[in-house]
């Protein structure tokens, strides 16, 4: 069977946590779509651009991963490409309770397409790009939690 995973979210910026769990789902399913969300509502420190960029450039020696900026409901752009999978990353029980009422509405939405949880590794548990964003403001030490190329693009924006 071809399974094409599509899994979404917005990536600012794309973390140690985001990489681990495409690496892991890209030897789970025969393609990989990274949705990066325009989700203007969150007020992102990165454009759609940048993060799109960013997460091609770090996820490029994955051949099955493509990187697609997407607007509008999820599983019309999962549709599009093909999904036949969602794939959500959890950290905590808090996260649980959130992404199971969007699993809920997104099988009411299209019943075709299933919701698979990935659990974080323990080492990025307690990793979200919201700390990450807050620590690098502030000026804190990031490195171990972001890819090279975003501590670069970081230092630049904060310039």
């Amino acid at each position: 069977m071809d399974v094409t995973a599509i899994y979404p979210g917005t990536f600012d910026p794309i973390t140690v946590g985001h990489i681990d769990v495409a690496e892991r789902i890209s030897g789970m399913f025969d393609h990989i779509v990274l949705a990066i969300a325009r989700n203007p509502a969150k007020k992102p420190f990165f454009t759609l651009e940048e993060r799109t960029d960013a997460a091609q450039q770090i996820l490029k020696s994955l051949g099955n991963v493509k990187v697609v900026p997407f607007e509008g409901l999820l599983v019309n752009v999962a549709e599009e490409v093909g999904a036949s999978v969602i794939v959500r990353g959890l950290r905590a029980v808090s996260d649980f309770d959130y992404e199971m009422q969007i699993a809920g509405m997104n099988r009411k939405l299209n019943d075709d397409i299933e919701t698979v949880f990935i659990a974080a590794s323990q080492e990025n548990a307690f990793l979200s790009s919201s700390i990450v964003r807050e620590i690098a403001r502030h000026g804190g030490d990031i490195s171990e939690f972001v890819h090279p190329l975003v501590l670069d693009a970081f230092k630049t924006k904060l310039r």
